[in-house]
This record gives C-alpha cells, structure tokens and sequence, in this order.
C-alpha cells in the first residue's frame, strides 16, 4: 500500500509547479532576455531557496527589515594575528539600536534613485552576500533598501537578479497581483485548513482551491456590495463579504438556471471511507534467502 505524507494547501501551492501561481510573477522587461518567471514572497522561504541546487530567480521581502543581516559572500584579509576567518563580514543594511547604543548602517555598494507619482525614491544596494549562518562559497545574492517618502518604513528586498533596483522593486509589486487568487482559496474558502494524502490529490486541491477563489472574486467583483453587518457602512464587493452572504445560505434553496442537478452514478461502495482509507501500514519485509 503506497502512503503520502500530510500536505497542505501551502506547501501545495509552494512545491507544485502546476498550481504554484501563489508565488510567480512574470514580467517582461528589456532588461530581461524575453520573459522570466520570478519568485516574489517574504523571506521565510528564503533560506530554503537559498540552499537548493539550482536557485530560482527571486525577489524577496525581509519581514524583519530592522533587523536583516548577511554576510560577505567572500572571506575577510587575514590581519596576521589569531584564527583564520571562516566566515564573511557582517553586512548592516539599515541602522539598529542594541542596548541603548547606535549601530550604523553599512556602506552600500551601489544608489540609485527614480521618480514615482511625484515622489523621489532612493535605494541602496548590497553586492554579494550570503546568509548569515553560511560560510563563503556558495550561492550569492544582493540586497535592495528602498526608502519612499509616502511609507515610515523602507523596504527590504533580496534578489539574485542582475537588474537595477528599479526593476526589483517593480517586480515585487507584481506579487500583489497574483496574491488574490491564493487569499480568496486559503483564507476565504478554508483551504488553507485543508489536507490531503494521496499524490494525486496533491495536485487536486490547489487546482480546485484556486478556481474556486477565482471564481469567488469575479462573482463578487461582477455584483453589487453586500453589507456583512450594521457596522459595515461602506461596503466594497470583495469576496470576504459574498462568502459571508452565501455562508448564510441553503444551498438546497439556491436557485439553477438551466438543466437538473443529478447524482453522479460511480461505484465507490468497495472503497474504504475515514481513517481506514489513508490509515498507515507497516511494509512487510522481504525475506533475502528462501531457504532452499
């Protein structure tokens, strides 16, 4: 009997190629030979990446900007005295504060700046770096500190794409675009809390999670607001609020257009049902010699 481990709809959505558009974005740019497909989410699944064999192109998010460290993806001289270095300096890209004292930020390798919506944006750029836990020699990327007038916080961004900050930052506005699909499955529809055993159906529920919410937001998208409440005054039609008025609904009472709903005829009565169908049992082993 051939067993799966317990996935879910995050991990789905992460690890199949076919339904992984929650973390994809492509953008066409001259800066780019034609169309590429990056990878834009925060940096919890940066280490991972980071670590794989042949590394995706990917525009990253830090969630904990104050605090971001890397290293030098290169050794530091050896000044004569001590131990060999085995790991990289410390790269600072924005200044903290520890215990009452100052840390300065570090000198960025590279500043560009652009104009947008009337606004001057500045970013920093840090060559060459490596995770902080990582010693020298293996995959390098480059860090991007955006500073924007219109927001307190800058933002952080990692990449291993040989563009200019600009088209870093672009490409990371790109993620929104494609994040509505995936908000409207796992939190709206309840897929997130949803799991499966079987390899089929690894590639079942974020196919079928992510037309449903797709669904979900063109109806809504497509109708007039809905209030969820009295508190609600100024109604937008998102999905959240149409999913509430259905939850309130029966189906049974719901109206078809066309045709009469009928029972799927399938034979499934010599199928197992419950625990029993996914239940986990122990290989029997093989005996080596016969004995003859």
């Amino acid at each position: 009997m051939r067993t799966c481990s317990l996935y879910s709809l995050d991990a789905l959505l992460l690890e199949n190629c076919r339904a992984g558009v929650e973390i994809l974005a492509k953008k066409k740019s001259t800066k780019f030979d034609g169309t590429r497909t990056v990878v834009a989410v925060d940096d919890k699944r940066l280490n991972a990446a980071h670590r794989i064999g042949k590394m995706p192109d990917f525009a990253l998010k830090t969630v904990r900007a104050a605090l971001f460290t890397a290293r030098q993806n290169r050794l530091p001289e050896y000044k004569g005295r001590g131990r060999m270095p085995e790991y990289g300096e410390i790269v600072r890209p924005l200044a903290r504060i520890r215990k009452g004292k100052t840390i300065a930020a570090d000198k960025p390798s590279k500043t560009e700046k652009w104009s947008h919506q009337g606004r001057k944006l500045r970013a920093h750029r840090f060559c060459g770096l490596t995770l902080k836990t990582d010693r020298p020699g293996g995959h390098s990327f480059d860090c991007v500190v955006i500073f924007d007038p219109k927001y307190k916080q800058p933002l952080v961004l990692a990449t291993n794409l040989s563009v200019s900050a600009f088209v870093v930052w672009q490409l990371y506005r790109d993620r929104w675009a494609v994040e509505q699909l995936p908000l409207a499955a796992k939190v709206m529809l309840g897929g997130g809390r949803a799991y499966v055993h079987g390899g089929e159906s690894r590639f079942r529920l974020p196919e079928l999670a992510l037309l449903a919410g797709n669904v979900l937001s063109y109806v809504a998208a497509g109708s007039q607001p809905v209030s969820s409440g009295f508190w609600d005054r100024a109604a937008r039609p998102t999905c959240g609020r149409l999913r509430r008025v259905l939850f309130r609904q029966d189906f049974s009472l719901l109206p078809v257009c066309e045709g009469k709903m009928r029972k799927k005829n399938s034979i499934t009565a010599h199928l197992k049902t419950g625990v029993d169908a996914h239940r986990r049992k122990k290989a029997q082993p093989t005996a080596l010699f016969t004995g003859n």
